[in-house]
């Protein structure tokens, strides 16, 4: 039988991989919008630290969920989910193409898979498990996650202080490991009709993609806007200011770093969650590997795809 469901591109990749670059040109050439696929760039106010397109570098391509909630209010990949798919809906539904493009790997997973059904949050637990954290840090709690769910380990980082506390919070609720509820629902609600691309850069070239990107967002006001946020009063302790660049503007700001250890350490971690990415994007065997350079050979898989009945 005929495929009806709507057809939809990804463009996803490790952060500095030129995936914003490449998705607007394919947008203008095919007649497409694109939706944010970016965990950050859904906040207010968090542009240099994001690396947020600029309107000069959206050329007039309508982008969807890009500031949608300011840096203090609640975002996951089920509120993800439940604003992405009525955008793309009506984007497809004017008869353009949809591009969802950006490097959050289970935001794209939970969009066209679905979502999981766990546990409800425990109130008692989730304020026992944050006490602990708060006196031992995320890291002492994420060893223990690493004993547990070792699989789920490797997708969290140590410092992703609410995520680590679900992942434990989860377990003690259901005595199962959220890895195996992830593999038992299997993300099996495909709505979309999709071609998945992933911009392949070989390790020395994103490194050095990332390390260029660092200082372009240190030499733009990370400090400075990260301050502002500050006296926003957005509180450091805030999961989004826990994320990559702001953290590392903090630590500078409470003089923890120096302005080269802030330079060293972005730069380190920037590459570490970028091995991660490349780390989840490998484990879908949909994923088709393009070179980012290789236009004619993105070109012709896109349009391969809308032409296929």
């Amino acid at each position: 039988m005929k495929d009806q469901r709507p057809k939809l591109i990804i463009i996803a990749g490790p952060t500095a991989s030129g995936k914003t670059g490449l998705a607007v040109e394919l947008a203008h050439e095919f007649n497409g919008e694109i939706v944010n696929a970016d965990s950050m760039q859904v906040y207010r106010y968090m542009d240099i630290g994001t690396a947020k397109p600029t309107i000069d570098q959206r050329k007039g391509i309508p982008h969807h969920l890009i500031d949608v909630v300011d840096p203090d209010e609640e975002f996951n990949a089920s509120v993800y989910r439940r604003m992405a798919v009525p955008s793309i809906t009506s984007i497809i539904e004017k008869g353009k193409a949809c591009f969802v493009v950006g490097g959050t790997g289970l935001y794209i997973k939970t969009l066209l898979g679905g979502l999981m059904e766990c546990p409800s949050s425990d109130p008692e637990m989730r304020d026992s498990l944050v006490r602990e954290c708060l006196e031992k840090g995320s890291p002492f709690l994420h060893e223990r996650l690493k004993m547990l769910d070792p699989e789920s380990a490797a997708r969290i980082h140590p410092n992703d202080k609410a995520r680590v506390i679900r992942a434990l919070e989860i377990i003690g609720l259901s005595n199962r490991p959220p890895s195996s509820i992830m593999i038992q629902h299997a993300f099996s609600e495909k709505i979309f009709r999709t071609l998945k691309i992933c911009l392949d850069v070989d390790r020395d070239g994103l490194y050095d993609r990332i390390n260029k990107r660092c200082n372009h967002m240190i030499d733009s006001g990370l400090v400075e806007e990260t301050e502002a946020l500050l006296e926003k009063g957005f509180s450091s302790d805030l999961r989004s200011m826990k994320s990559l660049g702001y953290r590392h503007a903090v630590s500078l700001l409470k003089n923890e770093w120096s302005s080269e250890e802030m330079s060293y350490n972005l730069k380190l971690d920037t590459r570490r969650y970028a091995k991660r990415q490349l780390t989840w994007f490998r484990g879908d065997s949909e994923m088709v590997w393009l070179e980012p350079g290789n236009m004619e050979a993105i070109r012709s898989r896109v349009k391969e795809f809308y032409e296929e009945p």
